[in-house]
């Protein structure tokens, strides 16, 4: 398993003088899915993982911070090993706090092994005014048979208290290979002070975007098609999808509020 270098090489940054991490090995035993190592430090743990009826296991992180903090830094590293399925979840909404001049790191890596399965699915996040965070994420796929999910929901900021693309910056990049070829990118770099983030090509009046990737289906056109279809049905929220290079599927969703975006996401990531 490759491992990757953090987006910003300044750890000296970090006002709590170490990384927090998380890291796990999901395997099978007896054709069931299971957590065969597990690490974490504060404020990072997890919870028993919650068995599903196919047996895949559904993993839930848990956080004794508030949030994320000025000078955070943090790593995740996810290894699902072969025929192994597990969804990643979070236990609440994830909030970026204030940071007077700093900024947060976190660098996520995964690794999906032939005929296994991993979702990645946490709930929204929030940035408050005057935040600043970086992201990279890495997603190596070890061939077609690794199948793979990720839906994040991006929000304005703390908008019932009409707090509006408040933060400072929020950077953020996604890379997915396969076969060590790169299949999926996807750099985010929303500066309010530089861009108009309400405006058109951007949220265009809305408030919240979800974004989700799907590794090719068995058909990616009629895939597409019932996502498509699906989406023109919904009132409250403006999406889109597309086929990318490989057959793999992009969808981009705007809506003004979270917790239904959450609920369209979920039925697109299971069709």
């Amino acid at each position: 398993m490759e491992k990757t270098s953090v987006l910003v090489q300044d750890t000296g940054g970090n006002s709590f003088g170490k990384v927090s991490r998380l890291s796990l090995t999901a395997a099978v035993s007896e054709d069931r899915t299971i957590l065969q190592d597990v690490r974490f430090t504060a404020p990072y743990k997890i919870m028993h993982p919650f068995r599903k009826t196919d047996g895949s296991i559904q993993v839930m992180l848990l956080s004794a911070s508030a949030g994320i903090m000025d000078g955070d830094r943090q790593e995740f590293d996810l290894n699902i090993r072969e025929g192994a399925s597990v969804e990643f979840i979070s236990q609440s909404y994830e909030k970026i706090h204030q940071m007077k001049e700093g900024h947060a790191q976190r660098q996520v890596h995964v690794h999906v092994a032939s005929h296994a399965s991993f979702c990645f699915h946490p709930q929204p996040t929030i940035p408050f005014a005057g935040s600043a965070f970086e992201n990279r994420m890495r997603i190596d796929l070890d061939d077609e048979t690794s199948r793979f999910c990720m839906c994040e929901i991006f929000s304005c900021g703390r908008s019932a208290r009409q707090e509006y693309f408040a933060y400072r910056f929020y950077h953020s990049l996604t890379e997915i290979y396969r076969q060590g070829t790169i299949i999926y990118r996807d750099n985010t770099r929303y500066d309010p002070a530089l861009f108009d983030m309400g405006g058109m090509g951007m949220y265009e009046s809305r408030t919240h975007l979800a974004s989700l990737f799907l590794t090719r289906p068995e058909d990616p056109v009629q895939t597409l098609r019932q996502i498509r279809a699906f989406l023109e049905e919904q009132e409250d929220a403006e999406g889109a999808a597309t086929i990318l290079s490989k057959g793999d599927l992009a969808v981009r969703i705007l809506g003004s509020r979270a917790q239904r975006l959450e609920e369209l996401s979920s039925r697109i990531l299971n069709l």
